[in-house]
């Protein structure tokens, strides 16, 4: 993707530059404190906190529906994908729209980004008309944090390249915590392109902060022995029986061929090698958990008998995707932050 002035390929081999991690009894009145550009540089209170804010957006949307549209009357915010997305960019929509702000959706494609302007000048546009809230997807790692430096606007990382996808790693924090008593001492399994995954990357940070005993698993092709440094006590392997034996959460990931240059795995033969079934189930906990991002591909990366199994809380985690996004949006707006609960 060409993007003006900002050279998507020079910005993903930058590390990305993260705005200061704001204790939640800080001060969150900046833009840049208010943005949401990754799981990494959070402290464990402040995604604590988001969590139990999402708990109450969730117990409100059965409660009491229409208290919520009072939570953000008057904001506006502006959804800007520059990647394919239906389950990220319509529950941020949907999120905004519950709790009464003002949405707008744009697409590169249908922008001044098609007529050759920058990215950054289409966002300073954008930010001069004072919406409350830009949601971000981005193709290059690192692009969310590279414009919250220039803009008065705070970001929300809606997924940027094989970065980070931080509103994920929350509502899927959440879909556990709604079945097991804490993540402390559990054992999660991320199963398949691990070296693409921005949702794999954002778990990892988060799940690390909670005690979590992480185990990471692909075909080497996909599972790069750099991943151990991003946090000490990692597992690495590509056995599958190995990864799956005794977990208590199995997190089975997209493969990501749109970041591919060209296959590095046979279709035919991934199933075999590091598709779910249930006869991997049996190796787990009894109580297992089965996850996925979406979209799935039934037969390449899990059977349809485990996607529709009762170990699945694939629908569940689009579910909570509402509430965890609702307390991101109430975050960035800064309404009452930190919140009464």
């Amino acid at each position: 993707m060409t993007d003006g002035s900002l050279d998507s390929g020079a910005l993903a081999r930058q590390t990305p530059v993260e705005a200061p991690a704001i204790n939640t009894a800080g001060n969150l009145s900046s833009p840049s404190a208010r943005s949401l550009l990754g799981i990494e540089k959070l402290e464990r209170p402040e995604i604590e906190h988001l969590l139990r804010r999402a708990a109450h957006y969730k117990r409100l949307q059965i409660d009491r529906r229409d208290h919520l549209r009072e939570f953000l009357s008057g904001k506006t915010i502006v959804n800007l994908f520059f990647e394919a997305s239906t389950r990220t960019r319509t529950s941020f929509e949907i999120a905004a729209k519950r709790l009464g702000a003002h949405t707008v959706s744009i697409e590169a494609q249908g922008s001044s980004l098609s007529k050759g302007e920058s990215l950054v000048d289409t966002l300073n546009t954008l930010a001069a008309m004072q919406p409350d809230a830009i949601v971000m997807r981005h193709a290059a790692s690192g692009a969310p944090h590279f414009l919250s430096r220039f803009l008065p606007t705070p970001i929300i990382n809606a997924g940027d390249g094989r970065h980070e996808h931080p509103t994920q790693a929350l509502l899927d924090a959440m879909t556990i915590l709604e079945r097991k008593e804490s993540l402390e001492g559990l054992r999660v399994a991320i199963i398949g392109d691990i070296m693409h995954s921005r949702v794999a990357r954002s778990n990892v940070h988060l799940l690390s902060k909670f005690g979590v005993d992480i185990v990471l698993c692909g075909p080497a092709t996909m599972l790069s022995s750099s991943l151990k440094e991003m946090v000490p006590g990692i597992t690495l392997t590509n056995d599958m029986n190995e990864a799956v034996a005794d977990a208590d959460v199995v997190m089975m990931l997209r493969v990501q061929l749109e970041r591919q240059k060209a296959p590095i795995f046979p279709k035919n033969e991934y199933f075999q090698f590091f598709g779910l079934s249930i006869d991997h189930l049996q190796l787990a906990k009894p109580d297992v958990l089965v996850m996925h991002p979406g979209p799935i591909n039934r037969g390449r990366e899990l059977s349809s008998e485990v996607a529709d199994s009762k170990s699945s809380v694939i629908l569940n985690q689009v579910q909570n995707g509402l509430s965890a996004r609702m307390a991101v949006l109430e975050r960035a707006c800064g309404t009452e932050w930190p919140p009464r609960t």
